[in-house]
């Protein structure tokens, strides 16, 4: 592993990238270095896992075809318990691709090949989007929520009903219901919702939000209506309606 030297400014971003051609890293590196990052370098995921370990990290570049653990296992991995963003590499440009890397929490996708340039660009809009979040909505660290006789498992990442009954979740209705209960009883708008759970910009004219809100409620059955554990508030947004503790 490798870092740029810079100077030590605690308002550097600091980034890791997570590639295993080390003539990229190496490209990267230098590219990013002379845009004012100080970068990180990891050629796998243990060598990932032991930089985190060790450093602060304000956003990962990740490749998607490594050794040993692909980029969509790490990315679902590190979701479960980070919220450092992350833009997803890959040598293949296929939709499908696009679309499993962010339903498994990516911040952003770009394909291989591409201008450095783009990849700083949008390096820049994550990081912004980012620390635009307000404070008092940062997510709470917790492993499991119940909320009137429902429990929310995060480690193994899904429902548990009244009766016992185990309901699965998708990666989006998991980010969804993590940012609910970790901000129960406020009302989120779907700007927020959208920051929070998608890590992207809203766009005025998406009803993604809109549909996934619809599909959790779906597993909560009779409960998720509108009246019910999620509520919508008009001309404000959504809010989950009840009590919680954690676990």
């Amino acid at each position: 592993m490798n870092a740029c030297a810079m100077n030590e400014d605690s308002t550097v971003h600091r980034l890791l990238i997570v590639d295993d051609d080390a003539d990229i890293r190496t490209l990267l590196a230098e590219q990013l270095g002379r845009a004012g990052y100080r970068v990180s370098l990891a050629g796998q995921g243990s060598e990932m896992r032991a930089v985190l370990a060790r450093e602060h990290i304000d956003l990962i570049v990740l490749d998607l075809n490594l050794p040993r653990e692909d980029g969509l296992a790490l990315c679902r991995d590190l979701r479960a318990r980070s919220r450092i963003p992350v833009i997803m590499l890959t040598a293949r440009g296929e939709a499908f691709d696009r679309v499993l890397g962010l339903e498994m929490g990516a911040d952003d996708y770009l394909a291989k090949p591409f201008e450095p340039r783009e990849l700083l660009a949008r390096i820049r809009n994550v990081l912004r989007r980012t620390e635009a979040l307000p404070a008092n909505l940062e997510p709470l660290a917790i492993r499991k929520a119940r909320f009137l006789g429902w429990l929310f498992d995060l480690e193994q990442r899904h429902l548990v009903d009244p009766g016992g009954r185990v309901v699965m979740l998708s990666g989006a209705e998991f980010r969804l219901l993590r940012v609910f209960v970790g901000h129960a009883n406020k009302v989120l708008t779907r700007e927020q919702l959208a920051s929070l759970a998608a890590r992207r910009e809203y766009d005025g004219q998406d009803r993604a939000i809109d549909l996934q809100i619809s599909r959790l409620r779906q597993k909560f059955g009779m409960a998720g209506g509108s009246d019910g554990l999620i509520k919508t508030v008009r001309n404000e947004g959504y809010v989950l309606a009840a009590p919680v503790t954690f676990e």
